[in-house]
């Protein structure tokens, strides 16, 4: 029986290393080739939002290079997480003037944790702006979203590699991984900490991806770059762009 979807893309969260998603997805566009659906999650789910919407790659760079993450997050005492990521769902609902996940040119997952049942859930329909911004939201350093009833988190806590929604839909599965866990990574501060714990999940998640992925990208030394600096942007994209470029002969 055929397949729904020719090519699926699957994006991985980590923090402003996102830009090597956009390179990935840059190579893959010089290749021809174009996702026909796409799930994501945190940085992904941000990254996704906005290819998904019909933007390119280098479009979104530009975006995000003029600033995003702490320069739009307004700081938010601690009651339940200690800043606010608000600037994230600014930027989409500005730059994407989409409203509606189900109304995105390219059909799209969001992976989002829900925090009152303990479950993972995989959202292609609803608020675009809201749900990224959960998808995005790392437990203890973010405040959690609500969405109706309940609320939600960074998705990467349950699936950071949600290959889980496309996985029996596509004939081929291309995976982006950006979160390799590096044993010697130092943990300085309690936001690299915090990160690190909600990415534990990611080497269970790896071997099924790695399972399913017709292409697996993750690039060499992306370990190295930490995942609230964005000044490396362009290395980050470069580094995607020549991994991929590798990777899909």
């Amino acid at each position: 029986m055929a397949k729904k979807y020719k090519t699926g893309l699957v994006l991985s969260g980590g923090g402003t290393r996102g830009f090597a998603h956009l390179g990935a997805i840059a190579a893959l566009h010089e290749k021809g080739i174009q996702p026909d659906v796409i799930s994501g999650v945190s940085a992904g789910a941000i990254v996704g939002a906005f290819i998904a919407a019909g933007k390119t790659p280098e479009e979104v760079l530009d975006i995000f290079k003029k600033g995003w993450f702490f320069q739009y997050t307004k700081i938010h005492l601690p009651v339940d997480g200690l800043l606010k990521l608000d600037g994230v769902k600014e930027i989409v609902q500005n730059e994407i003037k989409i409203e509606k996940i189900e109304d995105l040119k390219i059909p799209f997952f969001i992976c989002v944790s829900n925090l009152n049942k303990g479950t993972v859930e995989y959202r292609n329909s609803g608020p675009l702006g809201d749900t990224v911004l959960a998808s995005s939201s790392i437990p203890v350093l973010f405040a959690p979203v609500t969405l109706g009833r309940d609320l939600y988190v960074d998705g990467g806590l349950m699936d950071n590699i949600p290959v889980e929604p496309i996985k029996k839909d596509c004939d081929n599965l291309i995976v982006s991984n950006i979160t390799p866990i590096n044993p010697k990574a130092k943990m300085k501060n309690l936001i690299q900490i915090a990160t690190r714990t909600v990415y534990m999940s990611v080497n269970v998640r790896t071997k099924e991806a790695k399972k399913v992925a017709t292409h697996y990208i993750e690039p060499t030394g992306i370990d190295e770059y930490d995942m609230f600096m964005r000044k490396h942007a362009d290395e980050l994209f470069e580094l995607g762009y020549k991994t991929t470029k590798k990777i899909i002969g």
